[in-house]
């Protein structure tokens, strides 16, 4: 999925959002907008007084002023409808480069007898294929459905799903399991069970979603929409009443004042762009190639209180290197040198490999003869080389010293010492050991990923907490944490101690996200308020979290947060906004409606609005055309900067809210300008 386009309007895009807009006047679909909904009621109202006074009523006004006051207030419904149409085009015209993934595609699938799999392939059509089954992939084949690798490893391009150019490996067991349908084998073979029925794939969930079929009002939207329906009820109740005022003060007042007063104090600035911030705020979150589940989930992400990451990938690079060599007193360390390159020439790991890149040495030089290589394994924590009568090992130090201690021998003290160092240091010491005497120590080094530190400063600026979640001993994860700039650390962590954080945190009434991509994941993530699952994960850690991240890049999580913060940032300055410009209606229509009759009005007529036609006019021009003119606000977000709550209140009041009271009066007063040239 490409997420290079960023234009707001293109023509196919304004061509359906304009349809949609009329579509969109049906009262059925407009009911769930109940401020917009009323303007509908009050244009139709409006219609039927332009018949009337076409039909000889003379006590209304004229049938021109009517008329264009009826124009305005259609043009209010249709620009809000405009609003939420062409954020639903954008989500729609993704939905349909995605559509386009996913074709028909054959599938070598293979044949069972009962739960018995055979060797016999047949060619079916992805359609047919069913959760449970399993498939065959070659190299040049597209992946027919979701699924995890049972057998196999290969390279796979997932540039039609992410937008990323660059292959990845995805291989049976571990947590780099899953494939999603669409991407394409580059090499090699695997073997592949289905975990999606038709339908439910991971394609048609995303199809889903940014289309708008399966958003929902989050819970902050549907409080707010309560509230302008209150504002609504409250302002209706206000305008009635004006009219025994009017009576008693023997001021006539038009049907068409009353409806522009109405229209114009209700929020239909906020009103009309609602559904519009809610559906952009998804669409930014897709356009940084993360699929949420819900808009709950954007949003919830804008009040997260604790941040749970991962050390190794997020923090850290994720491979350590060797920084160091500490050989042990009476050894050269030429002949340190020579042990470690040599206990690490059968070492593929990245640690390995950067032991021999810090010696700088060819292992070749070292002329060993029918040499056998010692595999690492969990049990003996140490790998090495034999030959001839040499043993030489590499090793956790717990591992190396007992068996030395085993051999008879003893453990140098400034060993010791210098294992400790290099712990309290956030590094990683390796023992090694020739013929079970120690020759040394090679520090390793977790390497902090820069800028990560400024990152977390951000975090804590928007008020956040982070805490690293790792494997290491406390003293190593004291050491990292400190450097890195987190809150807090889980050290030695387990599946529980996630949980059992992410629970006492929720307890203490916090909003808690975390990111994770193996099934041992899958609790804490669907625990979690937020949960990021990785796009390479299992199955299970997709299922349990409510967003994933295409990209599988552990530090999304950070821009996840300044997604959700920027849509609630956007509604709350914008509903600011349509609340501060019913001061200068206000002052623009009630003047106007009692200042024939009540001169000591013209004091408050402090615009010096030409006429009361004019000042209404005015009044129902700007609230109708402020409208579009905040689409674009609307769509892109308010700039964010973590500068603190009671920061960004107090500059968001000085912006949206002095500015919602200022702006109008300048427009109002142009407009009035404008047409007092005809009335």
């Amino acid at each position: 999925m490409s997420n290079s386009s960023n234009a707001l309007f293109t023509g196919p895009l304004v061509k359906e959002a304009f349809k949609q807009s009329f579509v969109k006047l049906n009262p059925r679909i407009l009911f769930r907008n109940p401020v917009m909904f009323t303007v509908e009621i009050g244009t139709a109202i409006m219609l039927c007084v332009c018949v009337w006074i076409y039909l000889g009523e003379k006590s209304q006004g004229s049938l021109l002023y009517n008329c264009i006051v009826t124009g305005i207030l259609f043009l209010t419904i249709l620009f809000a409808n405009f609003a939420e149409a062409i954020a639903e085009a954008r989500g729609k015209a993704q939905a349909e480069s995605l559509r386009k993934t996913r074709e028909e595609t054959p599938a070598k699938w293979i044949q069972s007898v009962g739960e018995i799999f055979t060797n016999e392939i047949k060619i079916v059509p992805s359609s047919q294929l069913r959760k449970g089954d399993i498939f065959l992939c070659e190299a040049g084949d597209i992946i027919p459905m979701d699924g995890e690798i049972i057998k196999g490893i290969a390279t796979i391009d997932e540039s039609a799903i992410t937008g990323e150019s660059a292959p990845v490996i995805r291989e049976a067991g571990g947590d780099k399991s899953s494939v999603t349908g669409g991407t394409k084998v580059l090499s090699d073979s695997i073997k592949v069970r289905v975990t999606a029925e038709p339908g439910e794939s991971f394609l048609d969930k995303m199809i889903a979603l940014v289309e708008g079929a399966s958003r929902q009002k989050t819970p902050n939207e549907i409080a707010l929409t309560i509230l302008l329906a209150g504002f609504t009820l409250i302002f209706i109740i206000v305008c009635v009443t004006l009219k025994p005022f009017g009576d008693y003060a023997n001021t006539p007042i038009t049907i068409a004042a009353f409806i522009s007063l109405f229209v114009c104090l209700i929020p239909t600035t906020i009103g009309g762009l609602l559904s519009a911030i809610g559906i952009a705020g998804m669409d930014r979150a897709l356009r940084a190639n993360v699929i949420t589940k819900s808009g709950k989930a954007v949003e919830t992400a804008g009040d997260l209180d604790t941040l749970l990451l991962d050390k190794t990938g997020t923090i850290t690079i994720g491979n350590r290197k060797a920084t160091q060599f500490y050989p042990a007193s009476g050894v050269g360390k030429d002949d340190f040198i020579r042990a470690a390159v040599l206990s690490s020439i059968s070492d593929d790991t990245p640690e390995g490999k950067s032991i021999l890149e810090l010696a700088a040495v060819d292992p070749s030089v070292y002329g060993v003869d029918k040499p056998e290589f010692i595999k690492f394994t969990a049990e003996t924590r140490s790998s090495g080389i034999n030959f001839g009568t040499t043993r030489i090992r590499k090793g956790a130090y717990d591992a190396i010293r007992n068996l030395v201690q085993k051999a008879g021998h003893s453990f140098p003290d400034e060993i010791v010492a210098q294992v400790k160092k290099i712990s309290s240091n956030g590094g990683t010491p390796l023992v090694v050991s020739e013929n079970e005497i120690v020759m040394g120590v090679i520090e390793l080094q977790d390497i902090i990923k820069p800028g990560i530190s400024e990152r977390f400063e951000r975090l804590r600026k928007m008020g956040v907490k982070t805490v690293m979640v790792t494997g290491d001993n406390p003293l190593t994860a004291k050491y990292i944490a400190e450097k890195a700039g987190v809150d807090d650390f889980i050290a030695e962590a387990k599946p529980e101690d996630k949980m059992n954080y992410i629970r006492k945190e929720q307890q203490g009434g916090k909003l808690v996200a975390m990111m994770g991509d193996g099934t041992n994941d899958a609790p804490a993530l669907a625990q979690a308020d937020v949960g990021v699952a990785m796009n390479s994960g299992t199955a299970a850690a997709k299922e349990a979290g409510n967003m994933v991240d295409l990209d599988n890049d552990p530090t999304k999580l950070i821009e996840i947060v300044e997604i959700g913060k920027q849509l609630l940032m956007t509604r709350g300055t914008l509903t600011t906004f349509s609340i501060a410009n019913d001061v200068a209606k206000y002052f623009a229509i009630v003047p106007a409606l009692f200042i024939a009759s009540i001169p000591a009005l013209q004091s408050m007529n402090i615009m010096r609005l030409h006429s009361p036609e004019s000042a209404i006019l005015s009044a129902v021009i700007f609230n109708a055309i402020i409208i579009p003119l905040l689409i674009p606000l609307a769509l892109r977000g308010v700039a964010y900067k973590p500068i603190g709550a009671s920061a960004l209140l107090r500059r968001n009041l000085l912006i949206y809210g002095l500015g919602g009271v200022v702006v109008p009066f300048i427009g109002i007063k142009l407009i009035d300008l404008f047409v007092s040239i005809w009335f």
